[in-house]
């Protein structure tokens, strides 16, 4: 005698019931996370920034919340390492394309306010080429203190005296979803691109952009004085390819 197996169905009282308790589930489930996230930020409510371009807006509110985003901190009188940050962080711009001030934003926030003024800071935008989607800000320095502390950040570096020998430091992170990720601004650009375009979206890929392993093209193989090239010097300059950020370097030997 074959026992009958008794199935769910969404069309059965019992199946509509466990779909509905489901979907619930699943809604307060993400309600609850995005409160959370929220309450991270409840100490930086009342902080607010003037943008490059001479906007005051505030800075959970109106550029976190909600938002995938990256944050650095610069000021434009380092002549070491912030220019050079700033060019491999153009690189990740280059490779995010039109999602930069889409669905992912950009902020580079000024560690000094005296001197970093909004032209100032929009001078040193137009001097790196940035457009939509990357905003640079400047703020009282108490609050972007404060904002580094709230990120675990400390930026000076013990025992110097010299102002161009700082720490530095890059966030990555989705506010939705309370996922953040800390990283060097001198990583692989392509790295960086794909933690803020792929892997803080949960997964969720457009599929006319995901690609079978079969198309990976064969990886370059780079001298030691080609790599060291490609990862430290090509955000600024070629070679033979024109002046960049930085000059040419077509014969210079």
């Amino acid at each position: 005698m074959r026992k009958r197996i008794h199935t769910l169905d969404a069309k059965t009282p019992a199946g509509l019931l466990l779909l509905i308790v489901g979907f619930w589930v699943f809604l307060l489930g993400g309600l609850e996370a995005r409160a959370a996230s929220g309450r991270l930020f409840e100490t930086l409510s009342d902080i607010e920034v003037t943008t490059h371009e001479g906007k005051r807006v505030r800075f959970y509110e109106d550029l976190i919340k909600g938002k995938v985003v990256s944050i650095n901190f610069i000021y434009t009188r380092c002549f070491d390492s912030c220019p050079a940050e700033t060019a491999k962080l153009r690189e990740v711009y280059d490779l995010l394309g039109d999602r930069v001030g889409r669905d992912i934003f950009m902020y580079s926030i000024s560690v000094d306010p005296e001197h970093d003024s909004p032209e100032t800071l929009s001078a040193f935008a137009q001097k790196f080429k940035v457009g939509p989607g990357w905003t640079f800000l400047t703020a009282e320095l108490s609050d972007v203190e404060r904002i580094e502390k709230h990120f675990g950040l400390d930026l000076e570096s013990e025992g110097s005296d010299d102002p161009n020998d700082h720490n530095i430091s890059l966030v990555l992170g989705n506010e939705r979803t309370g996922q953040w990720i800390k990283r060097s601004p001198f990583d692989n650009a392509g790295a960086l691109a794909r933690i803020l375009g792929y892997r803080l979206f949960d997964g969720m890929v457009a599929q006319n952009e995901v690609k079978s392993y079969s198309e990976v093209p064969e990886g370059p193989r780079y001298s030691a004085g080609a790599f060291l090239f490609k990862t430290r010097c090509a955000s600024c300059h070629t070679v033979g390819g024109g002046e960049g950020l930085g000059p040419d370097l077509l014969g210079v030997t």
